[in-house]
């Protein structure tokens, strides 16, 4: 692998630094001066730039010539600092839907983009992508990871890391390693076994730093038990220093994630680079006392500094050393943010081409049995289209945590379809039911505050320990989650209002908080919390979706005014900062969900087109917790039933970042995934059903037909350990296994042709074990309409491979073909892919013996198939490839 900036030699095989060698191998003469200013600093202010100096910047230092380097979370998009504004970012389709257009071009594209949104927003890295895999479909970040399969997952993260880090923007493969569910994910580990671990899990961050070279990897929260150490990932020495950084020949700073990191010296020597978030932290002056203990030897930090310059140079924040009391020079990450101000200050129309065009390809067309789709707007046939669904009026464009980006604009399904019907179509949209359990947010329209009774909204009184009013403010909304706008010394926060019911019949209150706090209503307890703890509040996600606690209110042919007031202790979440949180919530009176349902059907039955979308939402998809189950929130699956039975021109779109169970799925005549699509949902999926854009994705995951066969159906630790007990079998290759059938396979997706697989050709039928395959799959489009292809090829092992899967992903490839046309499309299979790990020697080798290649649309739809010859004893390298 190539190293940041200089060869690996720079750094000694135990992770330590040696500037002697970077001199003696030629090194180029700034990376040997780097070494003689790290050493010239005292050891406290080379400790101190080790953990950040605030929530996401890292400390600069004049002496080193090393400015701030700011990162921001990804990876739907770049989130920023928190010092922007109100909603600036734009909002890309989730990892999920990235991964389904089995597209690194694309993807390689979409970095790009992010690399433009970074330097807006003052930012050199990106923590981005996540290169875990879909090991189960319960997992709370199923839509924040590429895909199930470890090739296809490496391939596209290695695309979105050359994209961004060929603009100067760092990219972050994380979260490293075998951290692939939220619960209790602070303190489980994950049991795998040695050769699981290098052929599964590893495998995807090894290809993204061999293909792309990313300078900055992120350790996990949970740890590893591999058989050999079982240790946090903050502190797993085998896997940071042994493989990451010494086989692998990694040369840029392992991060922890945020708050991660709970030890001093067992981190430091463990391999961990640098802490975060800061300025507080484990390391620091105890770090300064370890070292000199001789706990941790004093060139390991050495080597920490060296390799954050190293990152800093990339990113462009590494200059001439400037005195304290001087002005820094100006960087080239500084120059390269100057030239976008200048040429691209907002993002422009170009880039939601760019973010549209992908949620379309991204999106899968399951099933088409009546040739429903594409809609033609221009026909006879279609004068009115009924959008019906609790996803179709409140579509999930993103997914929960860290990864929300405040989008500069979002287009929701009903807004698309209205823009891209023609005249004289009529469209009615109906809900059909809410889905999600918690009530809306209450309207600005129903609060006052109760100093002024003619102002809308929410008073929050900051007071300090001593009860002594700080100061205030007063908000139209009833989200005041994650408040922190108060001033320093602020104890606790007091928020207060008076609603008016005004609305004849029953009003439901629902409020909701985290930490210590007292609520009342109309003077009376509705709810306390004695929770003390802090950062543990935000890494487990409880302060963006506190437990709510719900009072009725009957209204009668007089308005109601109800009194409501909150104080909440402020929260020291450390890094993070303090804050509050209270969600004030509000029902209004309607129809009942049964109601809802009838008049969506209703509707659909007088409609020439039914349009369904149903889905998840953000109180089942996020970060800090995993599914409890799979099946949709609501009557979902009963309103789809219901709408098909009154219209067979019926198209269910599902808007879901991982998969549900879908029971009618062979009963609807159309049936679209869109996954969480991002900002411009609305306008991608009306270019896909009315035929202008083909949705060519492909699935990343298998889709269960139930939920009791899914191979591994919950993510939660007993006794502390995750068992990875399937082994190698993750995915399509788990169901293979087990000879289950699934919904549909993965990689399966339509699209707007049909194809026929006329050969496939190799260039020898007998290969040496160290040459990677190369195939040519001839292909014919006999459908009606030009369209894209996504060939895959499967590779099944001979018995001498012992206990390996059925079949594995060896390689894919892309085609754009004329109706009518044939293609001949070229497919790499990799010599990794035929390789297995010894864990007794410790290395790769690649059985000898007959393979076979199965060429297909589908890990279950296989067309063509050629036999391998792999001649040749053991290549066993102790150095993977």
């Amino acid at each position: 692998m190539t190293s940041l900036s200089s060869p690996p030699s720079t750094t000694a095989g135990d992770g330590t630094l040696d500037g002697t060698a970077a001199v003696a191998s030629g090194a180029a003469p700034d990376e040997a001066e780097l070494v003689r200013r790290v050493r010239a600093l005292p050891l406290e202010a080379r400790v101190r730039l080790l953990t950040g100096a605030s929530t996401w910047a890292l400390p600069a230092e004049p002496r080193l010539g090393l400015h701030p380097v700011t990162l921001s979370d990804g990876p739907q998009g770049v989130r920023g600092t928190g010092g922007e504004r109100g909603a600036t970012g734009l909002l890309a389709p989730a990892p999920a839907a990235v991964g389904a257009t089995w597209d690194p071009e694309l993807a390689e594209r979409l970095g790009a983009l992010f690399a433009v949104e970074a330097r807006r927003k003052g930012v050199d890295g990106v923590l981005a992508p996540l290169v875990n895999l879909q090991r189960t479909p319960v997992a709370g970040r199923h839509f924040e990871y590429l895909a199930e399969d470890p090739l296809l997952t490496g391939a596209l993260a290695a695309a979105v890391v050359r994209g961004l880090q060929a603009a100067g923007v760092a990219g972050c493969p994380k979260h490293f390693v075998a951290n692939e569910s939220e619960t209790d994910r602070t303190r489980y580990r994950s049991r795998v076994d040695e050769r699981t671990l290098r052929e599964v899990y590893l495998a995807p961050f090894e290809a993204v730093l061999a293909e792309a070279d990313a300078w900055l990897v992120m350790a996990a929260y949970s740890g590893v038990d591999d058989g050999t150490e079982a240790a946090p990932m903050t502190e797993h020495a085998g896997l940071l220093r042994g493989v990451l950084k010494g086989e692998w020949g990694f040369a840029g700073p392992v991060v922890s994630d945020w708050a991660a990191t709970r030890s001093t010296a067992a981190s430091a020597v463990g391999g961990l680079d640098l802490v975060m978030p800061g300025p507080v932290g484990p390391w620091g002056d105890r770090l300064v006392a370890a070292v000199r203990a001789g706990a941790v030897p004093e060139a390991l930090v050495d080597d920490k500094v060296l390799r954050l310059l190293r990152l800093a140079r990339r990113v462009g924040r590494l200059t001439a050393p400037w005195a304290p009391d001087e002005a820094p020079p100006p960087s080239p990450a500084a120059n390269a943010e100057a030239r976008v101000a200048a040429e691209a200050a907002a993002p422009r129309e170009a880039e939601f081409a760019l973010l549209r065009r992908a949620a379309a390809r991204g999106m899968v067309l399951l099933r088409d049995a009546d040739g429903l789709l594409p809609l033609d707007p221009a026909g006879a046939g279609l004068r009115s289209v009924a959008l019906v669904g609790p996803n179709a009026v409140s579509p999930y464009l993103q997914g929960g945590g860290s990864a929300f980006v405040p989008a500069i604009r979002t287009v929701g399904f009903v807004a698309g379809l209205r823009a891209a019907l023609p005249e004289g179509v009529g469209l009615s949209v109906h809900r059909g039911g809410d889905a999600r359990r918690h009530a809306p947010f209450v309207a600005a329209g129903l609060t006052g505050d109760p100093e002024d009774r003619h102002r809308p909204g929410v008073r929050a009184d900051y007071l300090d320990a001593a009860g002594a009013r700080l100061g205030g403010a007063v908000r139209a909304t009833g989200d005041w989650g994650g408040h922190r706008d108060f001033p320093a010394g602020t104890h606790r926060v007091l928020l207060r209002t008076v609603l008016t019911l005004a609305e004849p019949g029953t009003h439901r209150l629902e409020v909701g908080a985290v930490g210590r706090f007292l609520v009342r209503v109309d003077g009376e307890v509705l709810a306390t919390g004695d929770d003390d703890r802090g950062v543990e509040l935000i890494l487990e996600s409880v302060h963006d979706h506190p437990p709510t606690t719900t009072a009725a209110f009957d209204v009668a042919d007089r308005p109601r005014r109800v009194r409501v007031e909150a104080e909440l202790t402020v929260v020291d979440a450390d890094g993070y900062g303090r804050f509050v949180t209270a969600h004030l919530r509000h029902r209004r009176p309607g129809p009942s969900v049964e109601e809802e349902i009838a008049e969506a059907v209703a509707a659909a039955a007088r409609a020439d087109v039914a349009v369904v979308v149903v889905g998840t939402n953000e109180e089942v998809e996020s970060e800090g917790w995993d599914r409890v189950g799979l099946e949709l929130p609501g009557r979902q699956v009963e309103l789809v039933r219901r709408v098909v039975a009154a219209n067979r021109r019926t198209v269910v779109v599902v808007n879901a970042g991982a998969p549900v169970p879908l029971p009618w799925a062979n009963e609807v005549p159309a049936l679209l995934w869109a996954w969480l699509p991002g900002q411009e949902a609305g306008h991608a999926l009306a270019d896909v059903l009315l035929g202008r854009t083909e949705p060519t994705g492909r699935l990343p995951c298998t889709l269960p037909a139930r939920a009791e066969d899914v191979p591994v159906p919950h993510a939660r630790p007993v006794d502390g350990v995750v068992d990875y007990a399937e082994g190698r079998h993750i995915g399509h290759r788990a169901w293979d296994r087990a000879g289950r059938t699934p919904a549909f396979p993965f990689g399966h997706g339509l699209g707007w042709t049909s194809w026929a697989y006329e050969s496939v050709t190799t260039e020898a039928a007998r290969r040496p074990p160290d040459e990677a395959l190369r195939l040519t799959v001839r292909l014919r489009n006999t459908g009606p309409r030009a369209g894209r292809e996504t060939v895959q090829v499967y590779l099944e092992t001979p018995p001498e491979g012992g206990d390996r899967p059925v079949r594995t992903l060896a390689g894919f490839a892309g085609a754009d073909v004329q109706a009518g046309a044939t293609a001949d499309v070229p497919v790499v299979v990799p010599t990794r892919a035929f390789r297995v790990w010894d864990p007794e020697a410790g290395g790769w080798r690649t059985p000898p013996g007959q393979y076979r290649l199965r060429i297909g649309r589908s890990s279950r739809d296989l067309r063509l198939t050629v036999d391998v010859l792999i001649t040749g004893g053991d290549d066993s390298t102790t150095a993977p490839r």
